[in-house]
């Protein structure tokens, strides 16, 4: 059974900003061993590794609220300059945009089950600015 991660996107303020983040980190991981994938690092590597890769994605949570998703390609374990082993969470680097779901501030990363996953967002939706989706669920209104 495939589970995901939920994370804190700091330093981005809107969906536009993170896909501009997931297009720089997928140009130049082009050019490297991992190919074009974004990659996000963290300090733990999780330790569900398998029910991860069967399907799992990282939603990331934007000033509060989920909107959007990556999809997980894999999992690797790298060293920082300070040489301390992180893990890389390799990311396909299509975002899929999904339901708005309120999320209270956490450090890290945390496990969600898929059935605590907000769903992708119908493509009739697609047309309301996240922004505006953010209120609308921060109103309860979604």
């Amino acid at each position: 059974m495939s589970v995901h991660l939920i994370k804190l996107c700091v330093g981005a303020d809107s969906v536009e900003d993170l896909e501009a983040w997931v297009r720089r980190r997928a140009d130049e991981n082009a050019k490297g061993a991992w190919g074009r994938v974004s990659h996000h690092v963290t300090r733990m590597f999780p330790r569900r590794v398998d029910a991860l890769l069967d399907g799992g994605s990282l939603y990331w949570v934007i000033k509060g609220v989920v909107l959007v998703r990556q999809k997980i390609l894999g999992l690797e374990t790298v060293v920082g300059a300070d040489e301390i082993e992180r893990c890389a969470i390799l990311l396909d680097p299509a975002l899929v945009e999904t339901e708005a779901q309120p999320r209270r501030a956490f450090q890290g990363w945390r496990y969600l089950r898929p059935e605590d996953a907000p769903a992708d967002l119908k493509k009739s939706a697609r047309r309301a600015p996240p922004e505006l989706r953010a209120e609308l669920a921060e109103l309860g209104l979604l």
